[in-house]
């Protein structure tokens, strides 16, 4: 197809440099001056045809459309309950992500009336320096590297996920992967690493899905506040097609945005007291006064042991009648805790221990489930 275009271009690239009044020839030679670091150029699978060999069924549709109407609700405050983003830190075997959906599956029969609860799903990881990049980049485990084969992968997954009827969440790290998954994802957040760049922040004002920004790893919620206006207002920006051609979007701004509360560097930011300090620098900014809290991460001192006292912390705001509080993030896997990826011997890996960040076990996770349900009906009471 490449070729194709090169050859059409070449047919009429004479008459366009005529009316544009160019010299006819004079191309210089550009050897050392462009693609001087790049050492391998593998063209990718478009995003139009990997939605053509992996569609979707009506369930997997069906799922993440009711979610997402379901979390906006939360988020205006038309819908009592809380949203719960539970989950592995990330993606690494596809068959485990089933047995934990299955998992979640049960949950939310347990819990509907009081929890809309969605699976972490992240295939996509960044990383402070260098490390593995996730399951779409590298689904293999050892540097291969095969991008193509983990996107086509990573759309089989959500689809199987969302056909369970359970729904996603995702952190798309760039413009590109986000059309693979397109129709799939509920809630896609933007991470601690990612809420100060403005193309992330155009990006998402145009996504179907809820969005939320989390605090920057200093700590600066003034940071996420600053990315909740922007992606709740139109822009024009460059962009890719589902084809993969080069693209002008514009959008209408995604009014579900809204602040992640995620700990800093110097320590968690859950408490009721820095519930009330984001509430009010919203409010001054003219935003809803609604948050999500990441119990993990910054607030559990990436100590996953120390997630259920966030929840329990949460739970009691709640319960309370802390109204800002609209949904909570967990990670939680198979196995409690974590462990070290050698891409030398990826099959030595222990089955459902999460290869990044630590995660609490299901039965962990059932008991901040339930407690979470109890505070929302203890609020409705």
């Amino acid at each position: 197809m490449n070729a194709q275009i090169d050859d059409t271009l070449s047919d009429l690239l004479p008459g366009v440099r005529q009316q544009l009044g160019l010299a006819p020839d004079g191309d210089a030679d550009l050897s050392g001056l462009v693609n001087a670091r790049i050492t391998g150029l593998s063209v990718v699978v478009t995003p139009a045809s990997v939605a053509t060999v992996v569609p979707l069924s009506e369930a997997s549709a069906a799922t993440t459309g009711a979610a997402r109407r379901a979390v906006t609700r939360i988020l205006t405050g038309d819908d009592d309950r809380l949203a719960v983003i539970a989950g592995p830190c990330s993606i690494h075997d596809p068959a485990a992500a089933l047995e934990y959906a299955a998992f979640l599956a049960r949950m939310r029969e347990r819990h509907g009336g009081d929890l809309e609860i969605l699976m972490r799903t992240y295939t996509e990881k960044p990383r402070t320096e260098v490390d593995w990049k996730g399951f779409a980049y590298d689904p293999f485990l050892d540097g291969s590297s095969r991008i193509s084969v983990g996107l086509v992968a990573t759309r089989m997954l959500m689809a199987r996920i969302t056909d369970l009827g359970v729904p996603v969440a995702a952190e798309p790290l760039n413009a590109l992967t986000p059309q693979y998954v397109n129709g799939l994802v509920t809630y896609n957040g933007v991470g601690a690493r990612n809420v100060t760049d403005q193309t992330a922040r155009e990006r998402v004002s145009g996504f179907s899905s809820v969005v939320g920004f989390k605090n920057s790893p200093e700590g600066s919620i003034d940071a996420a506040i600053s990315a909740v206006l922007t992606a709740r207002a139109p822009h024009e920006f460059l962009g890719v097609d589902a084809h993969g051609v080069s693209a002008q979007l514009s959008t209408t701004g995604n009014d579900t945005a809204h602040v992640i509360l995620r700990g800093d560097k110097d320590g968690p930011n859950y408490s009721a007291a820095h519930v009330a300090e984001t509430k009010r620098r919203l409010a001054a900014r003219g935003l809803p006064e609604v948050v999500v809290v990441d119990a993990s991460h910054g607030n559990s001192l990436k100590d996953h042991r120390r997630q259920p006292g966030v929840v329990r912390d949460l739970a009691g705001q709640v319960a309370g009648g802390e109204q800002a509080i609209r949904g909570v993030m967990i990670e939680s896997n198979l196995v409690a805790g974590r462990q070290d990826l050698d891409q030398r011997h990826p099959e030595r890996l222990e089955y459902g221990v999460s290869v990044t960040d630590s995660c609490v076990d299901p039965a962990t996770t059932e008991e901040m489930l339930a407690e979470l349900a109890g505070a929302v009906r203890a609020r409705r009471g």
